[in-house]
């Protein structure tokens, strides 16, 4: 296995780039050559199966999505309330929009999991680990509310991801006067999130 760390990385982006526009069936490694722009054969080298390669895009897709540590220190010096918990929903609304294709690879990846058992257990425990990890951070940090309130609100930020990105028309005008997504964040954490 060819061990360039940089091609590597170019051959995961560029199926992540493959999976969000192609979908799990259209992710080849002839596909992943081309979107790469390098010669054929190449990720083959790189990559032990078809099954290796979606393990390193789930582990690269945790590194894209993950919040700057810079912006989350900035937040981090504001009060412990409900504006920063609205605050810390718009930046995960704000990567969402600003890697639109890491969040739909994401929602791919959701897809593939239910198709095959091996990837189901690996992506479960990652996507598990995160939930766990955002409990934690909201324990650690003293925001309002427990364990039920991150679980809702991961709950919902998830399907106010997965409609603005990929059906954004269902939720214009849904209520009136709320913009989308920006409004809908301050709803569901207005609505979930206690005051104190």
């Amino acid at each position: 296995m060819a061990g360039n760390p940089e091609r590597r990385a170019a051959l995961v982006d560029a199926g992540i780039e493959v999976l969000a526009r192609e979908g799990a069936r259209g992710l080849t490694f002839r596909a992943v050559d081309g979107e790469a722009g390098a010669p054929t054969g190449t990720a083959s080298n790189y990559f032990t199966s078809r099954e290796d390669l979606l393990r390193q895009i789930d582990a690269r897709l945790h590194v894209r999505l993950a919040p700057d540590p810079e912006v989350l220190e900035t937040l981090l010096r504001r009060p412990r309330d409900r504006s920063l918990v609205r605050a810390l929903m718009q930046d995960i609304m704000d990567r969402a929009t600003g890697d639109r294709t890491g969040y739909l690879a994401l929602l791919e990846m959701r897809l593939e999991a239910t198709r095959r058992p091996e990837l189901r257990a690996s992506f479960t425990k990652s996507v598990r680990g995160d939930l766990e990890q955002g409990i934690e951070f909201h324990r650690q940090s003293g925001l309002p509310g427990g364990d039920e309130t991150v679980t809702v609100l991961y709950l919902a930020m998830l399907g106010l991801i997965l409609e603005h990105l990929t059906l954004p028309g269902v939720l214009d005008g849904v209520l009136d006067g709320v913009g989308v997504p920006e409004g809908l964040v301050d709803r569901i954490v207005t609505t979930i999130v206690p005051e104190g």
